[in-house]
């Protein structure tokens, strides 16, 4: 099922087991705030990891009480990425979550070959976005890992939406690979590209998936342009996932729904044996809140 917004989506996590973050540099304000809210409603459980007298110094500023059991010290931004990962590896935690710490940092462990949770796979970025102008979540990718991706790296971008799409119910997404244009023009490679990994889903290399490409962004949201403009797909006015250009429109895109158009932002990346939570260090509460319980509602194949 596709969902209206966030609130229909986190409605799930009343009658599902509490899954566990790991929040790795836990003495970062928002991070820890969202964290400890979400449990204090009994959505999620939690493990801390960071500096703890200065994780308990903000958690009581925030009216909190940490439980000795869930809590790590860790003496550095790299210790702590460290055990957090190691926390993940050893299924003490279901979830990462960046804290205090450089987004390199967490990285540079979770794709470690020995000590890591990677899968051998590509890493991107996804980004949900509820719109008061569009009737469901829609999810933007790749606005935030790789800056330029190729035909091959876009088909690994949309098949990890398409992986967390169906994590979260829906069975058969509709992805959109976004243009300028809606026909293909050999001096536009990313309309080639959508043409490539159009032809490619009818052969069904992507699975129980519809997928439009090239697409431009008013077919995508809107069914009255696709009217006028005479463009037939079960994708036009319904599109689940846009797989966009680059990082550069992508971020664009998000921060242009987000903050001009009032929308709802969570963020997150995939491709890792675990989602993980990598929000900005200038992002709210209420983001980071998202979208870890973003990553509380997925239900994940495990490997």
């Amino acid at each position: 099922m596709a969902y209206n917004g966030f609130s229909q989506l986190f409605e799930s996590l009343d009658k599902c087991p509490r899954k566990k973050v790991v929040l790795a540099g836990s003495h970062d304000p928002h991070a820890l705030e969202a964290v400890l809210t979400a449990e204090r409603e009994g959505k999620i459980d939690y493990l801390l990891v960071g500096d703890m007298e200065e994780t308990k110094r903000i958690a009581e500023d925030l009216g909190f009480s940490l439980l000795r059991d869930k809590t790590v010290t860790a003496n550095s931004p790299e210790e702590a990425a460290v055990l957090s990962v190691k926390a993940i590896r050893e299924k003490r935690g279901d979830f990462l979550m960046k804290g205090k710490m450089e987004t390199a940092t967490l990285l540079h462990q979770a794709v470690n070959k020995e000590t890591g949770i990677g899968k051998g796979s590509l890493m991107s970025h996804l980004a949900i976005i509820e719109s008061p102008r569009y009737h469901k979540l829609l999810g933007i990718t790749d606005g935030g890992m790789i800056p330029y991706p190729d035909l091959e790296q876009k088909k690994g971008i949309l098949i990890n939406a398409l992986d967390f799409f169906n994590s979260l119910g829906v069975e058969k997404p509709k992805a959109g690979i976004m243009a300028a244009v809606e026909v293909v023009n050999p001096k536009m490679p990313e309309t080639l590209d959508g043409d490539t990994i159009k032809k490619e889903s009818l052969k069904g290399a992507f699975g129980n998936c519809i997928v439009e490409g090239p697409i431009s962004f008013d077919l995508a949201v809107s069914r009255e342009s696709a009217l006028i403009k005479g463009f037939e797909s079960p994708v036009s006015g319904d599109c689940d996932i846009m797989v966009v250009p680059n990082i550069t429109a992508g971020n664009l895109l998000v921060k242009g729904l987000s903050i001009l158009g009032g929308g709802k932002f969570a963020g997150l990346v995939l491709g890792a044996k675990v989602p993980i939570v990598l929000s900005s260090r200038g992002s709210s509460f209420e983001e980071k809140y998202i979208s870890l319980l973003l990553c509380a509602a997925c239900k994940l194949k495990e490997d």
